[in-house]
Protein backbone atom coordinates (compact mmCIF):
# COMPACT_ATOMS: atom_id res chain seq x y z
CA UNK A 1 0.00 0.00 0.00
CA UNK A 2 1.11 3.17 -0.90
CA UNK A 3 0.92 6.25 1.52
CA UNK A 4 1.83 9.88 -0.11
CA UNK A 5 1.34 13.26 2.40
CA UNK A 6 2.26 16.01 0.65
CA UNK A 7 4.30 18.43 2.40
CA UNK A 8 3.63 22.06 1.32
CA UNK A 9 6.22 24.41 1.49
CA UNK A 10 7.06 27.57 0.28
CA UNK A 11 11.08 27.62 1.03
CA UNK A 12 14.16 25.45 1.02
CA UNK A 13 13.60 23.10 4.21
CA UNK A 14 14.85 19.93 5.69
CA UNK A 15 11.91 17.48 4.70
CA UNK A 16 11.71 14.27 5.80
CA UNK A 17 13.38 11.91 3.25
CA UNK A 18 11.54 9.22 3.85
CA UNK A 19 9.50 7.95 0.59
CA UNK A 20 6.30 8.56 2.48
CA UNK A 21 6.46 12.55 2.44
CA UNK A 22 6.11 14.40 -1.01
CA UNK A 23 7.56 17.98 -0.90
CA UNK A 24 5.53 20.25 -2.86
CA UNK A 25 6.60 23.83 -3.53
CA UNK A 26 3.30 25.85 -3.30
CA UNK A 27 2.83 28.90 -4.87
CA UNK A 28 5.33 28.40 -7.60
CA UNK A 29 3.71 30.24 -9.96
CA UNK A 30 3.96 32.94 -7.95
CA UNK A 31 7.80 32.76 -7.50
CA UNK A 32 11.01 33.96 -8.95
CA UNK A 33 12.95 31.29 -7.16
CA UNK A 34 12.88 27.71 -7.86
CA UNK A 35 13.42 25.10 -5.16
CA UNK A 36 13.98 21.42 -5.30
CA UNK A 37 10.81 19.98 -4.57
CA UNK A 38 7.59 18.90 -6.57
CA UNK A 39 5.94 22.13 -7.99
CA UNK A 40 2.51 23.16 -7.63
CA UNK A 41 2.31 24.46 -11.27
CA UNK A 42 2.08 21.58 -13.39
CA UNK A 43 -0.30 19.48 -14.94
CA UNK A 44 -3.95 20.87 -13.42
CA UNK A 45 -3.29 23.29 -11.11
CA UNK A 46 -4.45 26.68 -8.68
CA UNK A 47 -0.80 27.48 -8.21
CA UNK A 48 -1.35 31.23 -8.85
CA UNK A 49 -4.03 32.00 -6.08
CA UNK A 50 -1.59 30.64 -3.35
CA UNK A 51 -1.95 33.96 -1.75
CA UNK A 52 -5.53 33.42 -0.93
CA UNK A 53 -5.82 29.39 -1.20
CA UNK A 54 -2.37 29.12 0.97
CA UNK A 55 -1.81 25.44 1.28
CA UNK A 56 -4.24 24.16 -0.75
CA UNK A 57 -2.82 25.02 -4.11
CA UNK A 58 -0.49 21.95 -2.88
CA UNK A 59 -3.58 20.03 -1.93
CA UNK A 60 -5.27 20.80 -5.07
CA UNK A 61 -2.40 19.20 -7.34
CA UNK A 62 -2.26 16.63 -5.73
CA UNK A 63 -5.88 16.30 -6.01
CA UNK A 64 -5.17 16.22 -9.74
CA UNK A 65 -1.97 14.91 -10.60
CA UNK A 66 -1.37 12.28 -7.73
CA UNK A 67 -2.38 8.74 -7.36
CA UNK A 68 -1.85 6.84 -4.30
CA UNK A 69 -3.58 4.35 -1.83
CA UNK A 70 -3.76 7.06 0.56
CA UNK A 71 -3.20 10.66 0.39
CA UNK A 72 -2.56 13.06 3.66
CA UNK A 73 -1.43 17.24 3.41
CA UNK A 74 1.02 18.35 6.27
CA UNK A 75 3.32 21.37 6.36
CA UNK A 76 6.81 22.24 6.25
CA UNK A 77 7.26 22.77 9.30
CA UNK A 78 4.53 20.34 11.04
CA UNK A 79 4.26 17.15 10.47
CA UNK A 80 1.61 14.07 12.23
CA UNK A 81 3.55 11.76 14.98
CA UNK A 82 2.74 8.73 13.47
CA UNK A 83 5.53 6.45 15.81
CA UNK A 84 1.93 4.62 17.26
CA UNK A 85 -0.29 4.65 14.14
CA UNK A 86 -0.64 1.76 11.27
CA UNK A 87 -1.58 3.50 7.97
CA UNK A 88 -2.48 0.35 6.53
CA UNK A 89 -5.28 0.24 8.91
CA UNK A 90 -6.55 3.82 9.34
CA UNK A 91 -8.53 5.30 6.83
CA UNK A 92 -8.90 8.90 7.55
CA UNK A 93 -5.69 10.11 10.34
CA UNK A 94 -6.63 13.70 12.05
CA UNK A 95 -4.48 16.18 14.10
CA UNK A 96 -5.80 16.64 17.27
CA UNK A 97 -8.40 18.98 17.73
CA UNK A 98 -8.13 22.63 18.67
CA UNK A 99 -10.22 23.94 21.82
CA UNK A 100 -11.75 27.01 21.75
CA UNK A 101 -13.32 27.38 25.75
CA UNK A 102 -14.59 30.62 25.61
CA UNK A 103 -16.24 31.20 21.90
CA UNK A 104 -17.40 29.26 19.55
CA UNK A 105 -16.11 27.99 16.06
CA UNK A 106 -17.86 30.37 13.95
CA UNK A 107 -17.26 33.21 16.90
CA UNK A 108 -13.35 32.34 16.45
CA UNK A 109 -13.26 32.80 13.00
CA UNK A 110 -15.72 35.75 12.84
CA UNK A 111 -13.26 37.49 15.75
CA UNK A 112 -10.02 36.50 13.47
CA UNK A 113 -11.29 37.08 10.07
CA UNK A 114 -14.74 38.77 9.46
CA UNK A 115 -17.93 36.77 9.57
CA UNK A 116 -18.37 37.44 5.91
CA UNK A 117 -16.87 34.04 4.73
CA UNK A 118 -18.34 31.91 6.66
CA UNK A 119 -21.55 33.35 5.68
CA UNK A 120 -20.92 33.32 2.33
CA UNK A 121 -20.10 29.68 3.00
CA UNK A 122 -23.00 28.97 4.82
CA UNK A 123 -25.46 30.22 1.93
CA UNK A 124 -23.54 28.36 -0.49
CA UNK A 125 -24.12 24.90 1.10
CA UNK A 126 -27.73 25.74 1.71
CA UNK A 127 -27.98 25.95 -1.98
CA UNK A 128 -25.36 23.75 -3.40
CA UNK A 129 -25.02 21.10 -0.67
CA UNK A 130 -28.26 21.54 1.68
CA UNK A 131 -27.39 17.90 3.08
CA UNK A 132 -24.30 19.62 4.83
CA UNK A 133 -26.21 22.10 6.13
CA UNK A 134 -27.11 20.60 9.35
CA UNK A 135 -23.79 19.40 9.66
CA UNK A 136 -22.33 23.04 8.97
CA UNK A 137 -23.92 24.56 11.48
CA UNK A 138 -23.73 22.11 14.48
CA UNK A 139 -19.62 21.83 13.68
CA UNK A 140 -19.95 26.11 13.74
CA UNK A 141 -21.57 26.04 17.36
CA UNK A 142 -19.20 23.58 18.77
CA UNK A 143 -15.71 24.98 20.87
CA UNK A 144 -13.41 22.20 18.99
CA UNK A 145 -12.50 21.88 15.44
CA UNK A 146 -9.47 20.14 13.46
CA UNK A 147 -7.03 22.75 11.93
CA UNK A 148 -4.48 22.92 9.68
CA UNK A 149 -6.07 21.30 7.19
CA UNK A 150 -4.06 18.44 7.83
CA UNK A 151 -5.25 14.84 7.19
CA UNK A 152 -4.61 11.46 5.81
CA UNK A 153 -7.13 9.65 4.25
CA UNK A 154 -8.27 6.57 2.20
CA UNK A 155 -7.69 7.73 -1.88
CA UNK A 156 -11.51 7.50 -3.03
CA UNK A 157 -12.22 9.88 0.63
CA UNK A 158 -9.91 12.08 -0.33
CA UNK A 159 -11.24 12.33 -3.62
CA UNK A 160 -14.89 12.83 -2.11
CA UNK A 161 -13.41 15.39 0.08
CA UNK A 162 -11.75 17.83 -2.46
CA UNK A 163 -15.13 17.01 -4.73
CA UNK A 164 -16.92 18.69 -2.04
CA UNK A 165 -14.48 21.57 -0.88
CA UNK A 166 -12.77 22.77 -3.88
CA UNK A 167 -16.22 24.07 -5.90
CA UNK A 168 -17.14 25.48 -2.62
CA UNK A 169 -14.38 27.58 -2.30
CA UNK A 170 -14.56 28.65 -6.02
CA UNK A 171 -18.07 30.03 -5.73
CA UNK A 172 -17.04 31.62 -2.63
CA UNK A 173 -14.24 33.38 -3.97
CA UNK A 174 -16.52 34.63 -6.72
CA UNK A 175 -18.62 36.50 -4.46
CA UNK A 176 -15.85 37.22 -1.90
CA UNK A 177 -12.70 38.01 -4.16
CA UNK A 178 -9.06 37.81 -3.69
CA UNK A 179 -8.35 38.08 -0.04
CA UNK A 180 -5.40 37.36 1.69
CA UNK A 181 -5.30 33.21 2.87
CA UNK A 182 -9.12 33.65 3.28
CA UNK A 183 -9.90 30.74 1.73
CA UNK A 184 -7.57 28.34 3.69
CA UNK A 185 -8.93 29.23 6.56
CA UNK A 186 -12.46 28.71 4.97
CA UNK A 187 -11.53 24.63 4.54
CA UNK A 188 -10.33 24.09 8.00
CA UNK A 189 -14.00 24.53 9.02
CA UNK A 190 -15.42 22.30 6.32
CA UNK A 191 -12.97 19.26 6.94
CA UNK A 192 -14.86 18.55 9.80
CA UNK A 193 -18.64 19.55 8.66
CA UNK A 194 -17.43 16.67 5.24
CA UNK A 195 -16.78 14.10 8.43
CA UNK A 196 -19.69 14.79 10.23
CA UNK A 197 -21.95 14.52 7.40
CA UNK A 198 -20.60 11.28 6.40
CA UNK A 199 -20.32 9.84 9.68
CA UNK A 200 -16.67 8.70 8.74
CA UNK A 201 -14.94 7.71 11.59
CA UNK A 202 -11.06 8.60 12.33
CA UNK A 203 -8.17 8.64 14.58
CA UNK A 204 -6.35 11.55 15.95
CA UNK A 205 -2.79 12.42 17.20
CA UNK A 206 -0.49 14.53 17.91
CA UNK A 207 0.97 17.18 15.59
CA UNK A 208 4.98 17.68 15.82
CA UNK A 209 6.26 21.06 15.25
CA UNK A 210 9.61 21.72 14.27
CA UNK A 211 9.62 25.47 15.27
CA UNK A 212 8.91 26.86 18.05
CA UNK A 213 5.38 29.08 18.55
CA UNK A 214 5.12 32.05 19.84
CA UNK A 215 2.82 31.89 22.17
CA UNK A 216 2.89 35.38 23.71
CA UNK A 217 2.16 36.76 20.11
CA UNK A 218 -0.65 34.67 20.04
CA UNK A 219 -2.27 35.14 23.05
CA UNK A 220 -1.55 38.96 22.02
CA UNK A 221 -3.38 38.78 18.60
CA UNK A 222 -5.93 36.89 19.89
CA UNK A 223 -7.08 38.63 22.57
CA UNK A 224 -6.98 41.81 20.01
CA UNK A 225 -9.24 39.78 18.13
CA UNK A 226 -11.66 39.18 20.35
CA UNK A 227 -12.10 42.53 22.61
CA UNK A 228 -10.68 45.09 19.88
CA UNK A 229 -12.03 43.59 16.58
CA UNK A 230 -8.53 43.39 15.32
CA UNK A 231 -7.80 40.50 12.69
CA UNK A 232 -3.77 40.94 13.01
Amino acid sequence: MVTKIVVATHKDYNIPKEDLYLPVFVGSALSKVDLPFQRDDEGNNISDRNRTFCELTGLYWAYKNLKADKIGLCHYRRYFDLKNIDLEKENIILPKKRHYYIETVYDQFGHAHGYEGLNTVRQIIASDYPDYLESFDACMMRRSLHIYNMFIMKYELFIKYCDFLFPILFKAEEKLGEVDRLYGYLAERLLDVFLENNKYSYIETKVIETEKTDWIRKIGTFLKRKYFGGQG
